[in-house]
């Protein structure tokens, strides 16, 4: 019985999950006695840091219950947010308050409902008042949350463009494309001082 109780001990401790008896007898020796071993187990681990524990028709060795808290441990988790989660973060905090419709104007794309359903899971982004035109559709504002998570007291201390171009946030030059869309309509020369002078601070 000594060996049997060792057995189903080795079973029990390297399972993940509960082991019913009928388990433990198919993978025991021919003859053994699972379920008589579990009684003298039990009896062995009692007033121990580990207890053999019934959980329904299944056995599983767990922490005993007054030590639980030895266990506890607080984790930080980092979730990482997409691109259009970034972008539509960034449009609702400087644009807010700001309809669904208004974000996909300035992306030039759709906004998806997940996307929004993940800023307002993170308590980011909240609904605000509905706007006062056809339809009245809601508006989103960004929460005390955000505001804590950045450091800012209000929506106001926000980066400006400067802030963001000197932090590397914004690229100087024109995007791709931009300067053969202004040299079509203008002259070289002209053309390209004019786009110069639009990302000037």
């Amino acid at each position: 019985m000594g060996e049997q109780e060792r057995m189903v001990e080795a079973i029990l401790f390297a399972s993940a999950e509960p082991v019913s008896v009928k388990e433990l007898t198919e993978r025991m020796p021919h003859g053994a006695d699972p379920a008589e071993a579990l009684v003298h187990l039990r009896k062995r681990y009692e007033g121990r840091g580990v207890n053999l524990c019934r959980i329904g028709d299944a056995w599983a060795m767990r922490t005993a219950t007054d030590l639980g808290f030895l266990m506890q441990r607080e984790t930080v988790e980092t979730r990482k947010l997409s691109r259009a989660a970034i972008e539509t973060l960034a449009i609702i905090a400087y644009h807010q308050p700001v309809t669904r419709a208004e974000i996909e104007e300035i992306r030039g794309v759709s906004v998806s409902r997940g996307t929004v359903d993940q800023l307002l899971e993170m308590e980011w982004i909240r609904f605000g008042r509905r706007k006062m035109t056809p339809g009245r559709p809601v508006t989103f504002v960004v929460t005390s949350e955000f505001l804590d998570h950045f450091g800012l007291e209000n929506a106001r201390d926000l980066p400006g463009l400067k802030e963001l171009r000197a932090a590397g946030l914004l690229e100087n030059r024109p995007p791709p494309g931009a300067l053969d869309l202004v040299s079509e309509e203008n002259d070289g020369d002209a053309a390209v001082e004019g786009q110069s002078e639009l990302f000037e601070d």
